[in-house]
């Protein structure tokens, strides 16, 4: 033997620390025999003799104290390198920049966070909130590594993550006459002051679809350029709207009912990211707590709460 192996360096430490195989055993949470035959391999292994024992107490041998000099060395070095990994793993001086759509960030985004935080306590987060045409440069100047998305971005520069698909759903104020049914039609929608988003939109065209795939144009006696507005504006009885279940994922939001729609209506939300660009792993862990996090908003049946907190059956 040659060369000294990371547990062979440990074993010589803890000898010289402690004084004893017994001492050093203990410290390495180890038998004492398989200290004391280590110790026997290294010094025959290296042809030099490590300790001499005095008064039953290990000590250097006179020829070694330049190898223990050189061992202390090494082993501050392997501490630095063990709490270096520590700091990473926690997230220590490192910063997830990351951006999301509004409908997504409402409800999503800070239940994802929190379950980052938890795997990650030390870890900056720089969350911006982005309209559609601000992210493809977000991305290519790299101030982020992923957009949560509710709709694709067509970019050949940039690669669309599908991650959920979730429900559109029909959203009207407490006290509608609509509000005491289990479901409702787009055709009904339509018989209200209608509350929308620009259909030239990529979030709006969406919206707009559950209408037009029955034929229908809504007339909008207001829009609204994000789903919070709406949500807002709808809540304050100001008219019906549609929107996506992501923007509306909260159990309990009061002066509102959410209804599902009768007619078919989906929403795909995506993780979009630079084209090629490797995303560190704290950002692969962000795209899969937002995964879980959209899928678990989609199993919720958030419509028997709203009855609940109507008194309705």
């Amino acid at each position: 033997m040659k060369e000294l192996t990371l547990r062979q360096i440990e074993v010589i430490r803890a000898v010289m620390i402690t004084g004893t195989i017994q001492g050093a055993a203990e410290l390495l949470g180890v038998s004492a025999p398989g200290i004391s035959r280590l110790l026997k391999h290294t010094e025959s292994g290296l042809g030099l003799r490590l300790f001499e024992r005095k008064a039953g107490v290990f000590v250097p041998a006179h020829e070694a104290r330049a190898i223990f000099a050189m061992l202390n060395q090494v082993h501050r070095q392997i501490e630095n390198l063990n709490s270096a990994v520590t700091a990473l793993r926690k997230g220590e001086e490192v910063t997830l920049a990351f951006a999301s759509a509004p409908s997504i960030a409402q409800f999503i985004a800070a239940r994802a966070i929190r379950a980052i935080r938890q795997r990650f306590p030390d870890l900056m987060i720089d969350l911006n909130i982005l309209k559609i045409e601000e992210t493809l440069d977000y991305l290519l100047l790299e101030q982020g590594e992923v957009v949560f998305m509710s709709s694709a971005l067509d970019n050949p520069a940039v690669e669309n993550l599908p991650l959920v698909t979730g429900r559109i759903v029909a959203i009207v104020p407490e006290g509608h006459p609509l509000a005491a049914q289990r479901d409702v039609s787009v055709h009904e929608l339509v018989g209200y002051p209608f509350i929308g988003m620009d259909p030239s939109d990529p979030y709006g065209a969406i919206l707009a679809r559950a209408f037009s795939d029955q034929g229908l144009v809504p007339r909008h006696t207001m829009r609204g350029r994000f789903a919070q507005t709406m949500v807002s504006l709808v809540r304050h009885g100001l008219g019906v709207a549609v929107i996506d279940e992501f923007s509306v994922a909260e159990v309990y939001m009061p002066g509102l009912v959410r209804l599902p729609l009768r007619e078919s209506a989906s929403i795909t939300a995506y993780a979009v990211l630079k084209k090629g660009r490797q995303i560190t792993s704290f950002a692969e862990f962000a795209i899969d707590r937002f995964r879980r996090e959209l899928t678990a908003a989609t199993a919720r049946q958030n419509w028997d709460a709203d009855r609940l907190l109507q008194g309705k059956n």
